[in-house]
């Protein structure tokens, strides 16, 4: 987690040198009570107001009402927040304040109180009742919610003492694969909430000069083919020779991308024996294909294809599945 801490007081920024050392990050103080290997700030307020989503996470060694009138204007929802905890300026306690399950905030104070031997702080329900909340079950999973407002509503449940199911289908197997659900119960309401994995890898090979309306089209395609969700793809790959392909970049972007995995040629000659290949492809950029191999290895490699090869006009788009 990328951190930021800071402070506004001399003793603070002491302490915050030894919180730096702990827990790494960078360091924050005022310049007239500046510190070795800290960050100096002429104004605290615009400081913060600059970089408050540039890191994941926010320590603020300073009174919890200084930090809620600060961040006030500043946080948005829970699902993009980053985590923020405060701890007092005598080290006593670690207080999870903002994003405690999704962004962080109830580990990091608990990191926290474990390596500066603070108390930490954690007021969320479900925590402190020794229950598993909806949110903090999709981020283990390394999922996306399909709603933050489902996903409270069965949370509340949990809370309550309530009984939920957790749908676990055998071909229908322990990885929710299945392409349909049975739900048993004498309940005429029942709240759901979906957690979609982040498990699939898509490799992109294009004609060069591709038009982005194209490279979207032919994801969707091959999504809607396979009864897949663009929800769960992971990353993006290709080939070096398409890293500055103008309308893949743009594609991605449209899809909340701003990168993907480079994929150098001399790392798929090696294998590219193993894929369907081109000897047309092969003697324009020196390897047989593209899609294929650059999925599979930017994959953790312990998968299976869902889609080999879909093509429409001019755009390949391989989709490799992680277990």
């Amino acid at each position: 987690m990328k951190l930021a801490i800071w402070t506004v007081t001399r003793g603070a920024g002491i302490r915050g040198k030894k919180v730096k050392e702990k827990l790494g990050g960078d360091l924050f103080t005022l310049k007239k009570f500046f510190v070795d290997e800290s960050i100096p700030m002429d104004n605290f307020t615009e400081t913060l107001n600059e970089n408050f989503n540039k890191y994941e996470g926010h320590i603020f060694i300073m009174a919890t009402g200084i930090v809620i009138r600060k961040i006030s204007t500043l946080i948005k929802s829970k699902d993009v927040d980053p985590a923020v905890i405060v701890i007092d300026e005598n080290l006593n306690f670690a207080i999870s304040l903002l994003s405690g399950h999704l962004g962080g905030a109830n580990e990091l104070a608990k990191v926290a109180g474990e390596k500066l031997n603070l108390l930490p702080i954690i007021t969320t329900s479900s925590d402190v009742t020794g229950k598993i909340a909806v949110d903090t079950l999709g981020q283990k999973l390394n999922g996306e919610l399909e709603s933050l407002e489902k996903a409270k509503n069965v949370t509340a449940l949990i809370v309550d003492g309530k009984e939920v199911f957790l749908s676990l289908p055998k071909n229908i197997n322990l990885n929710g694969k299945g392409e349909g659900g049975i739900i048993v119960s004498n309940r005429e309401k029942i709240e759901t909430v979906r957690i979609y994995p982040k498990n699939l890898i898509v490799g992109l090979g294009a004609r060069k000069n591709i038009e982005k309306e194209k490279v979207l089209k032919a994801i969707d395609l091959a999504f809607e083919k396979n009864n897949l969700s663009k929800k769960s793809i992971k990353k993006f790959a290709t080939v070096d020779v398409k890293e500055n392909e103008f309308g893949i970049i743009e594609a991605l972007k449209d899809l909340g991308f701003q990168g993907m995995d480079i994929i150098s040629r001399a790392e798929i000659l090696p294998i590219e024996n193993k894929f369907e290949g081109s000897e047309f492809v092969k003697k324009q950029i020196g390897v047989s294909s593209v899609s294929e191999p650059c999925a599979f290895l930017s994959s953790n490699k312990n998968g299976k294809f869902l889609e080999k090869k879909f093509k429409y006009e001019g755009v390949t788009v391989s989709i490799y599945e992680e277990n």
